[in-house]
């Protein structure tokens, strides 16, 4: 998916720009960018970041370079920041999106004169150069800023950097957020918001959906208010989100403990243990075990020293080896036990049918699933949460479209999103039996919602029942 973080500062801000975007690295393995501005002007650096580390790509560049303003970003796909050379003047950008139009802006572009756009190595065109080129349509950057949150169908939050400042500008719909930290003579925008109290900030605001604000040393002016309308990404709580951020004021480690027990309180098997497949998995099974009663172990371990990203490698079949390969069991802890093993969901389906066998394996009598979130049928229209192409990487649409003899409407879609109805119960076994499970019960979408505690109509479920 990707993220970003930004600092404007009367001292070089440098080391907090370097540290603010590894708290990043967690949402993508792709690329990794810096961009800086100061006496010398505009200074970038960009590396691939797929083996190794932000911190090791970046660690030359972060001696050499020096700038009161910078921005930069963790990408999982396109090359940024850009340097942009425009009626507006320089700018550099970095941009979280899904731009699902494309073609219809490059369109759009090219008959209003725009020549041309770079093509990457896979022959799509760079999302925050096309977000740059909406941008320069309009006479000022305020009016060129809104018009691409406007004008993009999916999701944009970005930061844009000048010699004037650092522009933060939200989603339309905040399906993505970006919060502001202050210390003094210094802000700072990040999408996680734990990136920067390490480095001796404090929160200052989260910005609403559609905001756009500048931040320069001194303060953080709102340009654009806040809309009305707000569709925030459920999924940020459950998978997404390092545990130690929030969003709208709601933790995501404590949304994930409520998780947990909300699931423990509608369940009815009684294991030895309660456990969670790291990382994402674990405050659930905590909560649930707290709510249950039943103790919570970790029978399996994430070896992280030399594998510390879940998100790598971007080839699927070396995904699922790595995923096998990072889990070292604890054979006491497995042998001949009944287990409750609590995962952030269930996509593909793959790599957690590769865990129960492995369990299965190390001597484990049961293995009984319970995915923290309910049945994903919808391919994410909003965020990058996958490249996959086609809906029918996901478990359940292969399975539905089994069931239905390859019928599947979306009022077909809707009978199986009910958690109520003979179809879900009927999909939920098929999965079961598939991936090899002893038994399977999805969270609930109310029970889940009710977890995040916020009121339900400023959350995006659309990857869970369809509604946009």
């Amino acid at each position: 998916m990707g993220g970003f973080f930004g600092v404007a500062s009367q001292q070089d801000c440098v080391f907090d720009l370097f540290f603010g975007i590894d708290y990043h690295s967690h949402l993508g393995t792709r690329r990794g960018g810096m961009a800086v501005y100061g006496e010398d002007g505009f200074n970038r650096s960009i590396h691939n970041i797929e083996n190794a580390p932000f911190r090791t790509k970046f660690d030359k560049d972060v001696h050499e370079m020096k700038g009161f303003f910078g921005i930069g970003c963790i990408s999982d796909y396109e090359p940024q920041p850009l340097i942009v050379r425009s009626h507006h003047g320089t700018y550099a950008l970095t941009t979280v999106s899904k731009i699902n139009n494309v073609d219809e802006l490059t369109r759009k572009l090219f008959d209003s004169g725009h020549s041309h756009f770079l093509e990457m190595s896979g022959g799509d065109i760079n999302a925050t150069e096309l977000v740059a080129s909406l941008i320069n349509q309009k006479d000022n950057l305020i009016e060129g800023i809104t018009y691409a949150l406007e004008s993009i169908e999916g999701s944009i939050s970005l930061l844009l950097m000048n010699p004037n400042g650092i522009y933060a500008a939200r989603d339309k719909y905040g399906r993505t957020p970006i919060s502001i930290g202050r210390k003094e003579n210094a802000f700072c925008a990040a999408f996680e918001n734990f990136a920067y109290r390490n480095l001796g900030y404090t929160d200052y605001k989260e910005l609403g959906a559609g905001e756009v604000v500048v931040m320069t040393p001194k303060n953080c002016i709102t340009l654009v208010n806040p809309g009305q309308d707000m569709k925030i990404c459920t999924f940020l709580w459950v998978y997404y989100g390092y545990p130690s951020s929030s969003y709208e004021g709601v933790s995501v480690e404590q949304m994930r403990y409520h998780c947990g027990a909300k699931m423990a309180q509608r369940d009815n098997v009684s294991p030895d243990i309660v456990a969670g497949v790291p990382d994402s998995g674990i405050a659930h099974a905590i909560g649930y075990a707290n709510e249950s009663g039943i103790p919570f172990s970790r029978p399996f371990i994430k070896y992280t020293p030399t594998w510390p990203r879940s998100f790598m490698p971007t080839i699927q079949s070396q995904r699922n080896l790595i995923a096998k390969m990072k889990l070292l069991a604890v054979d006491e802890l497995i042998r001949d036990k009944s287990l409750l093993l609590i995962d952030d969901s269930i996509v593909r389906g793959t790599q957690l049918r590769e865990t129960t066998e492995f369990l299965y394996q190390s001597g484990a009598k049961e293995v009984h699933i319970r995915p923290a979130c309910p049945p994903l049928l919808y391919g994410c229209k909003y965020l990058n949460f996958s490249r996959s192409s086609s809906e029918m990487d996901l478990i359940t649409r292969r399975v539905i479209a089994r069931l239905e003899n390859g019928n599947v409407t979306d009022e077909i879609l809707k009978e199986y999103a009910d958690p109520d109805s003979e179809k879900h119960e009927h999909m939920v076994e098929e999965i079961r039996k598939e991936l090899n499970f002893t038994s399977l019960r999805f969270n609930r979408l109310d029970d889940m919602l009710d977890a995040v505690g916020i009121d339900k109509c400023r959350l995006c479920t659309y990857c869970w029942d369809g509604r946009e």
